[in-house]
């Protein structure tokens, strides 16, 4: 099966990276607290040194799963766009109150980070599935926990 590629904005890009960066110091630390608690425990089923390796199987997992997606990374390039996709902002109006606000369509990797001033939303949740591909000025509904909402895609940037 091959494996799938993970299309990312430069910000989330270089964000994983930051976070991969940030993951090896902490294995660093994690390996010199193991390496103390096994230098000076007499008992080798002490809980703190259980934990302390429980903790540095977390961190290589998490290391591991961030090099594969990076390696799988593919960078969106910015062009015109005229219709959503993958790393456009989107301002949308909520159809019933008319409040708008915006949203930026992102791989699920990226998406729910709070990051700058606008929220990122992954094209696999439900309004990013219903938002690709459409054009400003269209209208369309959203079904989250059996409660329906209609935007209408005011504009793309």
């Amino acid at each position: 099966m091959p494996r799938r590629q993970v299309r990312l904005t430069q910000e989330g890009y270089d964000r994983l990276q930051a976070t991969l960066a940030h993951e090896y110091e902490r294995l660093e630390e994690a390996t010199k607290i193991l390496q103390e608690l096994t230098g000076s425990s007499d008992d080798y089923d002490d809980s703190g040194l259980e934990d302390a390796k429980r903790e540095k199987a977390r961190i290589e997992e998490r290391i591991d799963n961030l090099e594969d997606q990076l390696n799988r990374a593919t960078i969106i390039e910015e062009h015109e766009v005229d219709h959503v996709d993958l790393g456009t902002v989107v301002t949308l109006q909520e159809a019933v109150s008319k409040e708008a606000f915006e949203v930026q369509i992102v791989s699920p990797v990226e998406a729910g980070v709070l990051e700058g001033d606008i929220p990122k939303v992954s094209d696999e949740s439900p309004l990013g599935k219903a938002l690709m591909g459409r054009r400003p000025g269209e209208t369309f509904k959203v079904v989250v926990d059996d409660r329906t909402t209609e935007y209408i895609l005011m504009s793309i940037t």
